[in-house]
């Protein structure tokens, strides 16, 4: 037995002595190093390298809900919902590299979300008619639901240089403290453009801007609204595709020189200008302070003749430029609690609506709309309307001044008030020769001026300068790092500068009976203002 014990170990020994030979003489495969993801403290907390790279990228975004609540005047067509809600995302990526010439950063935003309920919350007028949202065509979904996708950023900053989608170099305040951004003032969320940026040390910049038009502007005025909706006009908010607006202008006249007769001109605006904006920023420990103009080109299309009158040659401006300027100062108050900070703005602008922000809370890209359910008159936005004697683009005006304060009560809980006054108004031959126009057009509804000198004239909501007053306060907890809780409330009111307005909602069929408000038979209901409160709950996660 032990001999038999003996001779196994010893052959064990022999072929393991063996195979370790052979495997002596095999090639040995070395593993592959794994590069593990280092962080990168170069430009602040959350970026890494991107493996295999010199370039450090950060990752972050937002996961929102949000539910509103405003006041309806009317259960009619399209009016009714007092409720809406919305689920909100946003992805953010971030990626630098250090070169000789400084940062090289490229940024990239998405958002998207899905909105349901009364417009402002549950669908935007507003982002239809610049392509960002798609509304539901179903019978109880259209103009009460809404998915949109924006792509809000995607720029490229190099040795002064910004190129891409990004926020306009002209805006400011772009309403910081707030939930719905219902205050008067500029805040294009994007914009493409192409800018240069001058540092000359201590805080002080300069900017130069080239930015693309099209998100700047409000509509030349016509008396005609010419389109179809994606659903064939039943209910809710109209989706125009309109290739033709056209604007009557006189092409003959009597032998005592009054207009017999007129042609179009299309007021649809073409691209040809890009708007130009410049800025002189100073940032400093104790906040921001900002000066900004820009140009703005309107234009026209061309001619063309009304049916059965004579051909005759239309002598018009095709194009004016309209312009903006704005001031802003933000004072940062520690001194009152970590945190705290004031702003101030005020902007004008001259055939520029949208640099000023006056149609912020009602709905831009428009040139008359109403945010107000079952709302006693429509405000006007129109950046020019076109002389029809004379064929001249006479330019609106509008002006805004917010001032917003932000307040930590804790660490844990801030609030914050806002408040914004603005006002938009037309020259009074403006309106008058729109009026001429209107009448021997025979045109009619809410979009016609009315004869000069009638009662309708006085009473009619086109082209009227209007004001609007708006004030909110809100108040966020944060329990963690990251988490807000808040709830915002806001009121606004708009009004007409003089004179009174008909009613459409105590008198919604005035506008199809002119001739009986002209002739003293028919006595429409008249405001001078109206109003609405709102309400918003958020709970949002910024990671």
């Amino acid at each position: 037995m032990k001999l038999l014990k003996s001779s196994l170990l010893g052959s064990a020994a022999a072929f393991a002595a063996v195979g370790a030979a052979h495997a002596a003489d095999l090639p040995v495969k070395k593993a592959v190093p794994i590069e593990y993801v280092r962080v990168c403290t170069a430009y602040g907390a959350g970026f890494f390298y991107i493996p295999g790279t010199d370039t450090c990228l950060r990752i972050s975004g937002r996961a929102r809900f949000e539910g509103g609540y405003m006041t309806s005047n009317s259960r009619g067509t399209g009016n009714g919902d007092t409720s809406g809600y919305q689920g909100r995302m946003r992805i953010n990526l971030d990626a630098r590299t250090q070169t000789a010439y400084g940062t090289l950063r490229a940024f990239t935003r998405l958002d998207a979300g899905a909105r349901t309920g009364y417009s402002g919350v549950g669908q935007s007028g507003t982002q239809q008619r610049i392509g960002q949202a798609y509304p539901g065509l179903g019978n109880d979904s259209f103009g009460r639901d809404s998915q949109f996708v924006n792509v809000d950023k995607a720029f490229i900053q190099f040795a002064g240089l910004t190129a891409g989608r990004a926020s306009s170099f002209f805006d400011f305040y772009a309403h910081d403290f707030e939930f719905a951004g219902a205050s008067a003032g500029s805040d294009v969320a994007s914009t493409n453009l192409l800018a240069y940026t001058a540092a000359f040390g201590n805080g002080l910049s300069a900017t130069l801007s080239v930015e693309d038009p099209i998100y700047r502007r409000t509509p030349i005025f016509s008396p005609y609204s010419v389109g179809v909706t994606t659903n064939g006009g039943i209910g809710g908010v109209a989706v125009l595709a309109v290739t033709n607006q056209p604007t009557p202008v006189f092409i003959t006249y009597n032998t005592r020189g009054l207009p017999t007769g007129y042609g179009y001109v299309d007021t649809i605006q073409r691209t040809r200008l890009p708007d130009f904006v410049g800025a002189l920023r100073l940032d400093q420990a104790w906040g921001s302070a900002q000066l900004s103009a820009a140009t703005h080109e309107l234009n026209v299309g061309n001619e063309s003749q009304a049916s059965g009158q004579p051909i005759a040659p239309i002598a018009h401006a095709r194009n004016t430029q309209g312009w903006a300027v704005q001031g802003g100062l933000k004072v940062n108050a520690p001194f009152i609690a970590p945190g705290d900070a004031l702003y101030l703005q005020g902007a004008y602008g001259e055939g520029a609506q949208l640099y000023t922000g006056y149609s912020a809370f009602t709905g831009s890209y428009t040139q008359t709309t109403a945010t107000l359910q079952g709302q006693k008159f429509n405000q006007f936005f129109s950046d020019a309307t076109i002389n029809p004697f004379t064929g001249q683009l006479q330019t609106s005006q509008s002006f805004t001044v917010v001032g917003s304060y932000l307040h930590y009560w804790t660490p844990e809980w801030r609030s914050a008030v806002f408040s914004s006054y603005g006002e938009q108004s037309f020259s009074q031959s403006a309106r008058a020769a729109q009026g001429v126009a209107s009448s021997l057009a025979n045109i009619g509804g809410s979009l016609a001026v009315g004869a000069p000198g009638t009662r309708f004239y006085n009473l009619s909501e086109a082209l009227r300068n209007t004001y609007q007053i708006v004030a909110g306060a809100s108040l966020i907890w944060s329990p963690v790092k990251d988490l807000d809780i808040g709830v915002e409330g806001y009121y606004t009111q708009i009004g007409v500068k003089n004179g009174r307005v008909i009613d459409k909602d105590k008198s919604p069929t005035a506008y199809s009976n002119v001739a009986g408000i002209n002739a003293g038979t028919f006595v429409p209901r008249t405001v001078t203002q109206d109003s609405v409160p709102s309400v918003r709950l958020r709970v949002q996660r910024d990671f």
